[in-house]
């Protein structure tokens, strides 16, 4: 009897193991798919460096630490 319910036990982390594992096997990304991820990454860091050193918003953000700085108390 013991022996019954410790393979039944056994089975069943075999099917928790199982369910928890990824689907497709796969356990994480190939390194194309860090390529295209480093690239995306870099090219959203381009276009915020561009909006952020603009004329607009360097403005705007000059202006806000100006008005920061200038703060009675």
């Amino acid at each position: 009897m013991w022996k019954t319910m410790r393979v039944r036990a056994a089975w069943g982390l075999v099917r928790v193991r199982r369910r928890l594992r990824s689907p497709g096997g796969d356990a994480g990304m190939s390194t194309s798919e860090y390529a295209v991820g480093t690239i995306a990454a870099c090219a959203f860091a381009a276009v915020l460096y561009k909006v952020v050193t603009s004329g607009a918003v360097s403005g705007a953000l000059q202006a806000a630490v100006q008005r920061a700085l200038d703060v009675q108390f």
